[in-house]
């Protein structure tokens, strides 16, 4: 398989994790949290990667590279969020967290009250054989990154 055909799948699966994502937000009803939304950036930066690929078949071999790290920082930032719903660790995004701010009272506390994100990120919205649509993101991603590194390897032995 060419490296631009499979640079041009790395799109189509990009495509394919983003329709699932609108998908359950629009028809599903599932509303993202902000960590939600921060992993739909690489699948958004892939789509025209791989497309550049298929059209300029010379920038297969770099195209592959980057669209496996941007599936790898997807796998990564996916299991970041899965994280903040096992309770592991706090979500690093500031909209996902209400901060009492140090108040000393409770009008102190209701002026330093930011909104509460109208999607926690710390709370699964559905789970799945035990994961989040974050999980799933995660094995996904971390699929098809290594998938493409496999490839961008092979490729730089290849003429």
């Amino acid at each position: 398989m060419s490296r631009s055909l499979v640079a041009a799948l790395g799109a189509l699966a990009a495509a394919a994790a983003l329709a699932v994502a609108y998908a359950s937000q629009h028809w599903g009803g599932l509303l993202p949290c902000p960590l939600c939304v921060w992993q739909r950036y690489p699948y958004w930066a892939a789509i025209p990667v791989g497309l550049a690929a298929l059209a300029l078949p010379r920038l297969a071999a770099p195209a592959l590279a980057l669209l496996a790290l941007l599936f790898l920082g997807n796998a990564a930032l996916a299991a970041l969020h899965a994280g903040v719903e096992w309770g592991f660790w706090p979500s690093p995004l500031p909209e996902c967290v209400v901060d009492a701010g140090g108040a000393a009272t409770v009008e102190d506390l209701l002026r330093s009250l930011r909104a509460a994100p109208a999607v926690p990120c710390d709370q699964a919205a559905v789970e799945v054989l035990g994961l989040s649509m974050a999980g799933w993101n995660a094995l996904y991603a971390l699929s098809v990154g290594v998938a493409l590194t496999i490839s961008a390897l092979r490729a730089r032995g290849a003429p």
